[in-house]
């Protein structure tokens, strides 16, 4: 299926075999061409396993991409996150990270052996609360994640000012970044490390997959050798070394070159896909707007200098007993809407390996009225109207 200039496709207002409307799913993952004929072309070469060419094509046109000095692919954003965390960390340090995240921010660390520091987030940008962060640091602290949340930055000025008193490392979670910046730099750049994610729910994705953006070059051999099941592989076939051996902790944690083939074909449609999400999250934004203003729910915030890519368009209802009714309603009709994290902090994992700094009141609230709608490059103008119209009626019923 092509996606058109103005970002409808197809299948617009197309109806099922009964007269319903076809349902608009949450995600959706869209194929072109390419990635056929790379996944196929990689095949015929017989070099399927990790390190193959795709994998290398891929790692430098994304580091062409962010101007960073080295990227390595990994089968995930998680993993991208446990080598940062061996790369930096020593079991018993401290690592401060937002408790309204992804549960892979929180494991990667936890399996380092570092002690989990859940903080609050900030009730605009839903990202990481530098005053809770600043707050949060001890002399063990050793680590600070700074989780972009919607593929909005955090304030990074202020966490790498944090992380520099404290001696601390800042880490990027970029999960739901690329494609996004910061008074033009590219999220997943400002810190040593930064972790990208290309799930299927991902704007870029190959299925699952991921990359380590390597920002210090000075980390850059020990990464591979991490990356390679802790040996210094790499540098064996580089002729650097006469044999190779297992040199540190590690693990395998590189993707198949079938992943980074498919993932090539995306990269490198990046720019018109992220174009086509930031114009549906723009009439998200615009259609929302009185919502807003008569108090039925809140728009997201971007604050100035961000360049978002429309990975997220949410809303927040007033309370919980609302948000359940809206989601009903939309549901009952065949929209994809969803909640998002269950704060880490009172899961059971998270009571194992962390603990909560100070007060997580607006984490506790956000993730009890935060609202997912549907965007990706499957839907058609049509299919988000009916989000819009089915959106609205709901927010007015659950008034």
């Amino acid at each position: 299926m092509t996606v058109a200039r103005s970002g409808t496709t197809k299948n617009a207002g197309a109806s099922d075999k009964d007269g319903q409307a076809p349902p608009v799913p949450l995600h959706k993952t869209h194929i072109d061409s390419n990635e056929h004929a790379y996944v196929r072309d990689a095949m015929q070469r017989g070099r399927v396993g990790a390190y193959g060419d795709y994998t290398a094509r891929t790692e430098q046109l994304i580091a062409r991409r962010l101007a960073a000095p080295r990227v390595l692919l990994t089968h995930s954003c998680t993993a991208a996150l446990e080598i940062a965390a061996l790369l930096t960390l020593q079991p018993g340090d401290e690592v401060i990270l937002p408790s309204f995240t992804f549960a892979g921010t929180a494991t990667a660390f936890a399996r380092a052996g570092a002690q989990l520091v859940f903080v609050d987030i900030d009730p605009a940008t839903l990202n990481i609360d530098v005053r809770a962060v600043a707050a949060a640091v001890t002399g063990r602290t050793r680590a600070i994640v700074a989780v972009h949340y919607a593929g909005v930055a955090c304030d990074l000025a202020a966490l790498k000012s944090i992380a520099a008193g404290a001696s601390a490392v800042l880490i990027e979670d970029a999960a739901h970044s690329f494609g996004a910046s910061f008074d033009g730099r590219p999220l997943g750049t400002f810190a040593p490390l930064a972790a990208v994610s290309f799930h299927e729910t991902k704007n870029v994705t190959s299925g699952e997959g991921g990359a380590l953006v390597i920002n210090d070059p000075a980390l850059t051999m020990r990464a591979q050798i991490v990356r390679d099941r802790g040996t210094n592989r790499d540098q064996f076939f580089r002729n650097e070394i006469d044999s190779y051996t297992w040199v540190e902790l590690g693990s395998a944690f590189a993707p198949s070159d079938l992943i980074a083939a498919a993932l090539l074909a995306q990269i490198e449609r990046v720019d018109e896909i992220t174009a086509v999400r930031r114009r549906f999250w723009d009439r998200y934004h615009a259609a929302f707007s009185p919502a807003e203003r008569a108090g039925l729910a809140r728009r997201p915030v971007v604050p100035a200098g961000a360049q978002h890519n429309g990975h997220i368009y949410y809303l927040l209802l007033p309370d919980a007993a609302r948000r359940r009714t809206f989601l009903e309603s939309l549901n009952r009709q065949g929209i994809g809407a969803a909640f998002h994290y269950v704060p880490l902090h009172s899961s059971p994992a998270g009571l194992r390996y962390g603990r909560a700094s100070g007060s997580l009141d607006t984490t506790e609230d956000i993730a009890a009225r935060l609202v997912r709608l549907p965007l990706h490059l499957e839907m058609s103008e049509h299919d988000q109207s009916r989000v819009i119209d089915a959106a609205i009626r709901a927010l007015g019923a659950a008034s």
